[in-house]
């Protein structure tokens, strides 16, 4: 089921200028919850979900979001990119399948691979030639528990390759600007269940660089278009997983690792930066924050 608001809560869509850390409000709402923002190749537009739909708004603001007509797929959750044209939308749909939805005709076509009904893909980024797409795999396993791990698929259809075999939490794979390299957050490095860095690998060479190195739980790495810079999730120690509705931190690291830096403090979490949110002359980012009933939650307190 698609997640919904609680009451009070409202839905906002920023977009950060990285040489001011001004941000401007896009949009908001009361009624929808949107998420996961994926900028148009153009810079003029911005997507979300929400509801199992996608939504496009003008970056600039000023207008209401406006439905995006996908054709008759199943409903859609917050694991979404754009092609570098800007043609089509591959979108990850809530029966497990990964679909290509054309904008202009909203004809689809289904691009991952049957693997049984107790796998599931979520698809986090995009080569920059549009060719690949790089998605985790979950399994629902015999004994309740599931694994995940790192694949790519040809966006055209074709064989499935897997990067990562092993029962370590993995998440948020996406490509480097350059194509040769995958960025993915895993739990692989500490015994605590939960502690998720970055890391990444050369889609050719299995040797995994760890990036992040603190007592903070990162998600959904970013790479900017000029492949220099990381734009993460940051969620408060000792979470587990990415929970909704938590005070976390949109961090900025070099792709060699270093001290991030914190570009914004906001209420979210869940659907705050789940997928690729660059502007195309990576000079912002854009994000989503859930204002409201976080009055009535005690911040201090972390996540179950």
């Amino acid at each position: 089921m698609p997640r919904t608001l609680l009451p009070g809560q409202r839905a906002r869509l920023w977009v950060l200028t990285l040489a001011t850390a001004n941000r401007r409000l896009v949009a908001e709402s009361s009624d929808l919850l949107f998420e996961a923002p994926n900028c148009t190749p153009d810079g003029i537009a911005l997507l979300v979900n929400g509801d199992g739909c996608l939504f496009r708004v003008p970056a600039d603001g000023g207008s209401p979001l406006q439905q995006v007509d996908l054709g008759p797929i199943p409903a859609i959750n917050n694991d979404h990119v754009l092609s570098p044209d800007g043609s089509t939308i591959f979108v990850s749909c809530d029966d497990g399948t990964l679909r290509a939805v054309e904008l202009q005709t909203a004809r689809s076509r289904i691009v991952s691979n049957d693997h049984g009904t107790d796998f599931h893909h979520y698809l986090h980024g995009i080569s920059p030639d549009g060719l690949t797409l790089a998605y985790i795999g979950l399994r629902s396993l015999n004994d309740g528990t599931a694994s995940t791990n790192v694949f790519t698929v040809p966006s055209a259809g074709g064989p499935d390759t897997q990067l990562t075999d092993d029962r370590f939490a993995d998440d948020g794979a996406n490509f480097s600007a350059d194509g040769a390299t995958i960025y993915f957050n895993s739990e692989r490095a500490s015994p605590t269940p939960g502690h998720a860095q970055i890391f990444r690998r050369s889609l050719t060479d299995p040797t995994l660089t760890q990036l992040t190195f603190d007592e903070r739980v990162n998600w959904f790495p970013q790479p900017s278009p000029d492949g220099r810079h990381l734009a993460y999730v940051s969620f408060p120690p000792g979470t587990r997983g990415h929970p909704a509705d938590v005070e976390i931190e949109i961090r900025l690291i070099d792709v060699d690792g270093g001290k991030p830096r914190t570009l914004a403090t906001v209420f979210g979490g869940q659907g705050t930066m789940n997928v690729p949110s660059w502007s195309p002359d990576g000079s912002e980012l854009a994000f989503v924050d859930y204002l409201g009933p976080e009055l009535l939650i005690d911040l201090r307190q972390e996540p179950a």
